[in-house]
């Protein structure tokens, strides 16, 4: 069994939760799991609990967000799949966010644009996450900014996180990219007080992070397991 459990993105500025970004998970022997290998997870799973959830919140949010890698993008079964569940959602809104994970095999750059103008061209919204990481560096994401509208920073991925002076250089130089760009930028990993008191400073209105609420089941069915 497979479910998508979610977390809310704030705007801190409104208060507001602004949607939800969606971790699948599968039901194992020891409880809710991340799937060992997420390309193997079949398009139509990803499309079945993806609509389910998006019924869901359809009336209470803006936006879900659902995390792909590289190889899972360029899946031409999976990208039909995402465009379909974007026509049945609408007005709420599909962002894929393409993670910072490493594919088995290398995915030319020009294969990962022709599936993002596929879906710029169909309303869906493209995010690049966890970026200065693994394939999400300045180096690799730059190119793919013409068809995104947002840009995510993992705190989790670095040392001492938002008390290290580095990590906040680095945050201020993608939100300038992202400004530069006209994108949306979110920072999570936000986990206290004293990192949303930085983000505060640093200015970021766009937020993720257990601050402001952990990942937690969409129960579909009253029979769904804890």
């Amino acid at each position: 069994m497979f479910r998508y459990f979610v977390q809310p993105q704030i705007s801190k500025f409104n208060v507001a939760v602004t949607g939800y970004e969606l971790f699948m998970k599968e039901y194992t022997t020891d409880g809710w799991r991340p799937p060992a290998d997420f390309t193997r997870i079949p398009a139509r799973i990803i499309a079945d609990e993806l609509l389910k959830v998006a019924d869901r919140l359809s009336l209470k949010m803006n936006y879900v967000a659902v995390n792909l890698n590289r190889e899972q993008l360029v899946k031409p079964q999976i990208g039909a799949a995402i465009i379909a569940v974007q026509n049945q959602v609408r007005p709420l809104r599909i962002i894929v966010e393409v993670t910072e994970d490493r594919s088995a095999t290398q995915i030319p750059v020009s294969a990962v644009q022709r599936v993002f103008k596929q879906f710029y061209d169909r309303g869906i919204d493209i995010s690049l996450d966890d970026v200065d990481c693994g394939e999400n560096t300045a180096t690799t994401a730059i190119p793919l900014l013409p068809f995104a509208r947002e840009i995510k920073f993992a705190l989790q991925n670095f040392d001492q996180g938002l008390t290290n002076p580095v990590v906040r250089q680095r945050i201020k130089y993608w939100a300038e990219v992202a400004k530069q760009h006209h994108l949306r930028f979110v920072l999570e990993g936000i986990e206290d007080q004293q990192g949303d008191t930085i983000a505060d400073q640093l200015g970021v209105e766009y937020r993720q992070g257990y601050y402001y609420g952990r990942p937690h089941l969409l129960k579909i069915r009253p029979s769904d397991p804890e």
